[in-house]
Formats: C-alpha cells, sequence, structure tokens
C-alpha cells in the first residue's frame, strides 16, 4: 500500500503544477492590470518586475502552508485513506474550477475556491465517518472549523463595498485635484501624492508580502506592528523629499515609478499568501505520506493525521521551483491575458465593443444614478459644476492606433495601487478577511466609475460585466463546495478505480477548455485586424477582405441549409445555426466599429465615409435575414416535422444554384476591384427574383390543393421571402462597395 499512497502523492504533485498555472493564469489580473491598462512600461518591462516580485515572495513564503493542513478541518479526526481522498478531491475541483474560470476570462479568488474545496470534501468525508461510526450529525463540528467559511463569505462582502467605496471617492478626489491634464498640477501636489503612494506601498509589502517570512525577524515585525505610525511617518516625509527633487530638479513622471513599484509590491503579495492556494494540498499530502512512512507499524488506516497540526517549515527548494513555473506562466499563459483583459475592458476610459450585454437590473441601476445625478446638478451652483466639469474632461488619445492608446492614465493605475495597498495592509492588521482579488478587482471597477469611464454609452454593459464578476464569486463557493463534496465521496467509494476515472476526466477537461480557449484566442486574432483600419491606405484592402469573407461564409452557409433541408440532416443544420451566429457576430462588430474607422478617416476621404457604413449595414442586414432562413429549418427539423417535397427540394436546388453564380461573380467583382459587370449581376439578381415568385405562386397553389400542411408552409414561405431580402441587400451592397472603393481610388 505504499506505493499505492506514493502514487497519490506523485498525482498530486502533478496536479499541483497544473494548478499553478491555472491559478497564476487567474490571479495575474491582481497585480499586472494597473501596469498594463495604463502602459507605464513595455509590457516585458512589467513583466520582468512582477516576475521579480513572484519570485522573492514565493521563496519566503513556508510560513503560509499551515492553511491547507489545519485551517479548515481537524486533521487528528482523519486516517491516512481519508485525507489523501480529500486532497485528491480538492486538486481535481480547483484545477477544473479555475480553468474554467480563465477559459471564459473571469477572475475569482483562488483563496475562496481552495477554502470551499477543502469545506466540501472534508464535510463528504466527515459525514461518511459519522455514519459508518453510528455518531450524531451534530459531531460535525469536531471534524470540521466551519468558522472559516463564515469568515471568507463575510470577507466578500467586506471587499466588494468597502474596496468599491474607496476607489470611487480617493480617484474622485484625486482627479479633481489633478485633472486628466495632470502635468501641470503635478509638478506642485505631485510629491505628495506620491509619498502617500509609496508610503502605502511601503507599508504593504512589509505588511502583507513578506510579513511571517525568515527574512525579517518576529522581534523587528514587533517593533513595526508598535510603532506603525510613527514609521509610516518617518517614510511618508522622506518618500515626499525624494519625489519632489525627482519633479523639480531631474524632471522625471515619477508616476511611473508607483506603478511598477505597486506592481512589485502585489506580485510579491500574490506569491508570498496565494502560494498555498495551489501546492498547499500537495504539500500537507507529502507531509501525510511522510508521517505514515515513520510509522512503518500502524496500518495506513488506522494512522490518525495528528502530525499536521504541528507547525512545519517548508522545503525551499519547492517553493523556488513553484515559483519558477508560476513566472513561465505568467510569461507564456494566454488565459493570464484573456483575464486580464475582461478587467481592462471593463475599466478603460474609451468606449468600443463591449464584452457583456444590457440587463434589466444594469439598466435598472444606470437609471437610478442618472437621476441621482441630474438632482445634485440642480442643488449644485452652476460655478461649481462648470468647475467639476472642466476636472473630468478627458484628453484625447495621440496615437496612430488604438493599441497606442492607454486604457486609463497614470493617475487612475496610482490611485488602483496605492487603495488596494492601503486596503490590504490595513485588513491585514486588523485581522479582517479581505480577499486580495477582490480588493484590487472592485478598487479598479470603483476608481472607473470616479473617472466617468462608465458614460451613457458603456455604463449599463460596464455594470452587468460587473455584477456578473461578483456572481461569479459566490458561484466559486458554492461550486468548489459542491464538486469537491461529489468527488470525495466518488474517490471514497470507488477506490483505485474512481481515482483514475477521475484524473483521467479532469484530463480530457482540461484539454477541451484549451481547444476552446484557443478558438477564441483565434478569434480575437482575427479581429485584431480591424486595428489595420485606423491608416487610410489599408481600409480599401481591409473593407474587401472583409465582404469578400462574410460574401462567402453568406454563400455557404445558404448553400447548406438547402442541402441540410433536403437530406433532413439535423447534425448539419445544428452546426450552420452557430455559423450564423457566428457571423451575426462578426457582422455586429464591424457594424460597432464604424466609429473608430470614420473617425480616423483623414480629410478628404469623410466624403465617401458613408459608402463604408452603407456596406457595413448591408452586410449586418444579410446576416440578419439568413439567421431567419437556419433558425427556422434547424427547429423544422429537430421538432421531427414532415421534411419538404420532393418539388419543392428541387426548386431550392435550382434557386441556390442560381444564387451560387450571382455570388460568385460578385465576389470576382469585389476582388479585383473591377466593376463594369455589374448590370450582369442585376440581371442574374433579377432572375433570381423571378424564380422566387414562382416558387411563392407553386406554394400557394399547394397550399390551395391541401398538398403542403402548416408548418411545411410557413418555413417554406419564410425560407423565399427571406432569400428575397438576401437578394435585394446583396445587390445594394455591391453598389455601395464599388461607390466606396472608386471613389477612394479617384
Amino acid at each position: 500500500m505504499e506505493n499505492y499512497y506514493l502514487i497519490i502523492v506523485l498525482v498530486l504533485m502533478g496536479l499541483a503544477v497544473l494548478d499553478l498555472v491555472v491559478g497564476v493564469s487567474n490571479d495575474a489580473v491582481n497585480f499586472l492590470n494597473s501596469a498594463i491598462g495604463s502602459k507605464v512600461a513595455p509590457r516585458y518591462i512589467i513583466m520582468i518586475i512582477a516576475s521579480i516580485g513572484i519570485v522573492i515572495g514565493a521563496t519566503f513564503s513556508s510560513g503560509m502552508m499551515e492553511v491547507a493542513r489545519k485551517s479548515i478541518f481537524h486533521p487528528d479526526q482523519f486516517f491516512l485513506p481519508e485525507l489523501m481522498m480529500i486532497f485528491l478531491a480538492v486538486m481535481i475541483t480547483d484545477v477544473l474550477l479555475l480553468d474554467i474560470f480563465n477559459t471564459f476570462g473571469m477572475p475569482t479568488s483562488t483563496t475562496v475556491s481552495l477554502v470551499f474545496e477543502l469545506l466540501g470534501a472534508a464535510v463528504a468525508i466527515s459525514l461518511i465517518k459519522i455514519s459508518n461510526n453510528g455518531e450524531s450529525f451534530a459531531n460535525l463540528n469536531n471534524y470540521i472549523n466551519s468558522a472559516k467559511a463564515l469568515a471568507i463569505i463575510s470577507g466578500i462582502l467586506i471587499s466588494v463595498v468597502v474596496a468599491f467605496l474607496a476607489g470611487s471617492i480617493i480617484q474622485y478626489i484625486t482627479r479633481i485635484i489633478f485633472t486628466f491634464q495632470y502635468e501641470k498640477n503635478f509638478k506642485y501636489f505631485g510629491s505628495i501624492w506620491g509619498g502617500i503612494a509609496l508610503t502605502a506601498i511601503t507599508y504593504f509589502i512589509l505588511m502583507k508580502g513578506v510579513e511571517g517570512s525568515p527574512i525579517i525577524e518576529p522581534e523587528v515585525m514587533a517593533y513595526i506592528k508598535g510603532h506603525t505610525t510613527t514609521i509610516l511617518m518617518y517614510m511618508f516625509v522622506l518618500w515626499t523629499v525624494i519625489f519632489q527633487i525627482c519633479i523639480s530638479i531631474l524632471k522625471w513622471n515619477t508616476l511611473r515609478f508607483v506603478v511598477l513599484v505597486g506592481t512589485f509590491a502585489l506580485a510579491l503579495s500574490f506569491a508570498g499568501n496565494d502560494l498555498v492556494n495551489f501546492i498547499g494540498v500537495f504539500m500537507a499530502g507529502l507531509k501525510s505520506y511522510q508521517i505514515h512512512i515513520a510509522n512503518p507499524g500502524i496500518p495506513a488506516d488506522q494512522l490518525l493525521m495528528t502530525d499536521l497540526t504541528k507547525p512545519v517549515a517548508t522545503n525551499i527548494f519547492y517553493l523556488m521551483i513553484a515559483g519558477l513555473i508560476m513566472v513561465i506562466t505568467l510569461w507564456l499563459s494566454r488565459k493570464a491575458r484573456t483575464v486580464t483583459e475582461t478587467e481592462i475592458n471593463l475599466s478603460r476610459q474609451d468606449t468600443g465593443t463591449e464584452r457583456f450585454g444590457s440587463t434589466q437590473l444594469s439598466r435598472s441601476i444606470v437609471r437610478v444614478f442618472r437621476n441621482l445625478s441630474r438632482d445634485t446638478e440642480k442643488i449644485l451652483p452652476k460655478s461649481v459644476n462648470r468647475f467639476l466639469e472642466s476636472r473630468f474632461t478627458p484628453v484625447k488619445s495621440t496615437g496612430k492606433r488604438m493599441s497606442d492608446a492607454p486604457s486609463f492614465d497614470l493617475i487612475r493605475a496610482s490611485v488602483n495601487l496605492t487603495v488596494a495597498s492601503i486596503l490590504i495592509s490595513s485588513a491585514t492588521s486588523l485581522k479582517l478577511p479581505l480577499s486580495t482579488t477582490y480588493v484590487t478587482f472592485m478598487v479598479a471597477m470603483g476608481s472607473s466609475l470616479a473617472d466617468k469611464a462608465w458614460g451613457r454609452e458603456s455604463a449599463v454593459y460596464r455594470i452587468t460585466g460587473v455584477l456578473t464578476v461578483i456572481a461569479g464569486w459566490f458561484f466559486t463557493a458554492f461550486i468548489a463546495f459542491t464538486v469537491a463534496f461529489l468527488i470525495a465521496g466518488i474517490l471514497y467509494y470507488g477506490g483505485v478505480f474512481a481515482v483514475v476515472v477521475m484524473i483521467l476526466i479532469a484530463v480530457a477537461l482540461i484539454i477541451k477548455s484549451y481547444m476552446m480557449h484557443r478558438k477564441k484566442e483565434q478569434q480575437k486574432a482575427s479581429d485584431r485586424a480591424l486595428e489595420e483600419l485606423a491608416m487610410e491606405d489599408s481600409l480599401i484592402n481591409k473593407c474587401t477582405k472583409d465582404v469578400n469573407k462574410s460574401l462567402n461564409d453568406i454563400l455557404r452557409i445558404y448553400n447548406q441549409t438547402v442541402t441540410g433541408l433536403t437530406l433532413e440532416d439535423r447534425k448539419l443544420l445544428k452546426q450552420l445555426d452557430k455559423d450564423v451566429e457566428d457571423l451575426n457576430i462578426e457582422a455586429k462588430k464591424l457594424k460597432y466599429n464604424v466609429y473608430t474607422v470614420l473617425k480616423e478617416l483623414q480629410a478628404d476621404a469623410i466624403e465617401t465615409g458613408h459608402y463604408y457604413v452603407q456596406v457595413i449595414d448591408y452586410l449586418r442586414e444579410i446576416a440578419h435575414s439568413l439567421t431567419f432562413v437556419t433558425g427556422p429549418a434547424f427547429e423544422h427539423i429537430d421538432n421531427n416535422h414532415k421534411g419538404f417535397t420532393k418539388s419543392q427540394n428541387q426548386e431550392l436546388i435550382e434557386i441556390s444554384n442560381m444564387i451560387s453564380k450571382l455570388f460568385e461573380l460578385i465576389m470576382v467583382m469585389v476582388k479585383d476591384n473591377d466593376y463594369t459587370a455589374v448590370p450582369d449581376a442585376i440581371k442574374m439578381q433579377q432572375k433570381v427574383l423571378e424564380m422566387l415568385n414562382d416558387a411563392r405562386k407553386k406554394q400557394i397553389k399547394r397550399i390551395k390543393q391541401n398538398e403542403a400542411g402548416t408548418r411545411n408552409s410557413i418555413l417554406y414561405l419564410a425560407i423565399i421571402n427571406e432569400t428575397k431580402n438576401i437578394m435585394l441587400h446583396t445587390v445594394n451592397l455591391l453598389k455601395a462597395q464599388r461607390d466606396f472603393i472608386l471613389n477612394n481610388v479617384d
């Protein structure tokens, strides 16, 4: 059996490596978003600074490993096999849960996930033990430390409210002082703000980053805590003087230093405190196995893990390896970028494509705050309103490309880092259960609101996004507990077979999520090509490619829909229904980016801009019409309704063939920028319209002769009608494309 438990430890080690990867991918947003969003430095510089913070924090995080061993349950109440099942259930659940959040770009708390996984798995095994021993379920408290879970839940609520309010208030005051054109006022007040910011960040490093680590003696830490106020005053004076010299004499932008130091501090804290979330369970499993080896005379199922309650120093080798894996993940993980992009997208100053939609709750919230804003403006004097408005006038970006512009400026980035540092440090000193993830995210959202980044154009969508993320946090706790509970039970009763099966399932799900995310990233890479639209010389080529690609997709989907109806191929029609949805999303994105394109057009091209608008509008309408072809077609076959008759299928095939000829002609014209054959295309369009009219008349005749049922007729006539709309919009698109291209060439 020794080999069995050794294998479990090795499996735990492999899962710990995976957990490091998925955990860093999710938590990277905590310390990267301010620096990346403000573009304080090239990305590689930001990554180097964060990497140094991670390595240092991981190396000196030994004292935090106690959480996984004894904070949630009492190990002295469990035997070795029971604990191993708990640890396996926790690690499998954690890897899967965090990977799912990463795939969808949703930040969550790795601490919350670990705590509730430990709680769920421990409760499952405890209930089994209670049942087997004939005990009362009231004895569950003998096995579980439930107070920790309640503290975590309260931490979520406290983090959300306090962090959001603090970020909003501090950002509002700071923006009033400095405005968006902060360079002028920063000469006078910048040193004071820099002193406050660096004092907060430095204290944060001491309180949250290195507390409990070997690099600071307990006596030194006790002295710091006993003389906190005095130390903070001296630090503030020192940093203020240094910053004044840098601003007045050296002419340095000290905000960059603040943001980079803050990034280092949060990375240090993340690695020092959250490393337990990824390798703590493995270390606990390894220690359990070592206890088993040290007691050869006691059977595993009779060996209580009492020794796990004792403090144990973690081998620095494991910490260094873990730190290295974290750094490699930080540099290579695409999912880390996805999670980071979610927060930056919600907090960016400019408008653009919004990831989240609109909900009734978000609309109601926006409406309430709009009314409050109006009432406040009525109360305040006009001079005050004008003053406040002048302080919140954003500076237009001067970059040639959209990617050149930061999502927000260095003032907001420094506020995010400073407020987060103050809140986390204060909570640590007061023993309050604040979550680092929740604090950093909500501070960023609060500062975005105060900075008026959530304007009327985007507020509804941004609030929906924030509410979605917050809901995900509570979902994390629930799903972590539930899944770990179930897996622990399965592993306990299923034995070796269940262990193998669950691991294989976990690997399969991870591979599937990787493929899903890879597909999404490829789509994003394609979307980033819209960046080229900001340059006039690429506009024509990009428009040509978009039109040709869209027409090709439309023709393929339409023809295959006819084929799917003819063959009554449900699987094909289902896939086409998804393809149309993707096509509509792409068309919607093109339409939404019209504003950006037109804004970037040079003065001599403005007169032709409306042709480009027409092209995008017609593409959108065609995609929309196609939805009402594929959707009803799939629904008809999916409901097992009777298919079309031979004559109906033949009519649709003939129409489809004629449409193919028309589309092929149009695509050749668009590709070659040669529109001499437009009259031929119009003639072919008229031919298709005549065929559609004939098909409609034939269907009416079938209805009168009772040769076609109700559902058959509804679907057939709908296809005929939407095909007509597609034909009309297609030729109009061709004309608009011709006018846009030829007028720009001239």
